[in-house]
């Protein structure tokens, strides 16, 4: 018998299996806050640190992963993971890999 990995990134590979399907695009969204978040930190890896978008290019990487991108955009501002400023976005949060 093996016993599940208690692990945080072992929690977050099994929510994103969960509504990420195998081509990269997101089935529904979490209605959950805390899997919202981590289905959000995966969507929010698609933006690179330090570029400045505008919404025609946010909307066109949202589209890759679901078609309501301003439902999508609009979760990602409100949990502070896109910061907004007269119709340009940056990254401001999501986890960063150090490695």
């Amino acid at each position: 018998m093996t016993t599940p990995d208690p692990s945080p990134a072992a929690g977050a590979d099994r929510v994103l299996r969960q509504f990420i399907a195998d081509d990269g695009s997101l089935h529904t969204m979490p209605t959950k806050r805390a899997k919202r978040l981590v289905v959000l930190d995966h969507v929010v890896q698609a933006f690179e640190l330090g570029v400045v978008y505008p919404e025609t290019e946010v909307n066109a990487v949202l589209r890759r992963f679901h078609p309501d991108v301003a439902a999508l955009r609009r979760y990602l501002v409100d949990d502070a993971f896109l910061t907004r400023d007269a119709g340009h976005y940056w990254r401001s949060g999501g986890t960063v890999d150090l490695g």
